[in-house]
């Protein structure tokens, strides 16, 4: 995988910023696995994804629920795999199916407890706490 971009971020609102500009570049059909460690500005950077993609939504994390969608210019995917112990709970409820998805985005957190339905073309974002507000934020493909 190639670096595509890396940014220090020294607050939330910062890595929500950096998210939304990443927006811009999305099409459809990109699966996006955020990596980082719990409390790390994974939802955070999914709420600015969400921003860039003109949804108006209150985004919150679906550890419980699995799955957030939401609507503006693309459909964005948000998942939390957190809970998951094995990717066959995802695959029964039809979850995978939506990591294809060539109208839609796909954000999804503690991707690898499902990494063997993941697409080959994945976009890696990994957030690393380097402080207590800062983060280096560093997205390769």
């Amino acid at each position: 995988m190639k670096t595509i971009a890396q940014i220090t971020t020294n607050s939330a609102e910062q890595t929500e910023r950096f998210a939304e500009e990443f927006a811009s570049r999305l099409r459809g059909g990109e699966v996006l696995l955020l990596k980082g460690e719990l409390g790390a500005g994974k939802t955070h950077f999914v709420k600015g994804l969400a921003r860039g993609l003109g949804i108006d939504d209150v985004v919150t994390s679906p550890t419980f629920a699995l799955h957030n969608e939401y609507h503006g210019a693309l459909t964005l995917n948000h998942f939390d795999f957190y809970r998951v112990e094995n990717s066959e709970e995802v695959e029964l409820l039809g979850l995978d199916e939506m990591f294809f998805d060539r109208d839609a985005v796909a954000a999804i957190e503690w991707s690898e407890n499902v990494a063997d339905l993941l697409p080959a073309n994945c976009i890696s974002v990994q957030i690393t706490k380097t402080g207590d507000n800062s983060r280096i934020i560093t997205v390769k493909q």
